[in-house]
């Protein structure tokens, strides 16, 4: 049975009036537990080649049981 994890990421954008700016990402991950949720995301990251300043900043379970395609 799949587990979902939500895993909050905090991203440096820049803007052009204050410099920059913290947005808060979500994203939904199939893991087994929270460390391999979060090293999934950090995996993702670095293989699409994201040169932003990042940080995982949270993980928790979901309450979503099922994702239908």
């Amino acid at each position: 049975m799949s587990k979902y994890f939500e895993v909050t990421v905090e991203v440096v954008v820049a803007t052009l009036k204050n410099g920059k700016d913290k947005n808060k990402e979500i994203y939904l991950v199939d893991a087994m537990s929270v460390t391999e949720a979060e090293a999934r995301v950090v995996q993702d990251f670095t293989e699409a080649g994201v040169n932003v300043d990042y940080k995982v900043s949270g993980a928790r379970e979901s309450r979503i049981i099922r994702v239908i395609e």
